[in-house]
């Protein structure tokens, strides 16, 4: 079983920052890769950033490419999101995610959300 929580959301205004952070716990030994989605009020869920246990190069979404830093501490089983020059399309509940790999197979883990408000 793996348990994730996050935090750091909140309210903002246009132009400044926040950094979101996930606290991992439970057998994550053979974790595939983490990383952070958001889903804003009557639309689906989307891939934000993620990061391989390797830490090789990160994948961000475009809209979020250049203002959004993905980052893991491993020793502390921390996943963290910094984002900067936040926009009010940015408004969304940000969710942490870890993916196992059980070749075919695929196994997700999430963390219950951070509400996340950006106003203009």
């Amino acid at each position: 079983q793996v348990q994730l929580v996050e935090s750091g959301g909140g309210s903002v205004q246009a132009g400044e920052s926040l950094v979101l952070s996930c606290a991992a716990s439970g057998t994550l030994f053979n974790v595939n890769s983490m990383g952070w989605y958001r889903q804003p009020t009557g639309k689906e869920r989307e891939l934000v950033a993620r990061m391989t246990v390797g830490g090789l190069s990160p994948h961000y979404a475009e809209s979020v490419k250049g203002r959004f830093t993905i980052s893991r501490d491993n020793p502390k089983n921390m996943l963290y999101l910094q984002m900067n020059n936040l926009k009010p399309e940015d408004t969304a509940v940000y969710f942490c995610n870890a993916e196992f790999l059980y070749p075919p197979d695929r196994e997700d883990y999430w963390g219950n959300g951070t509400l996340v408000t950006v106003s203009s």
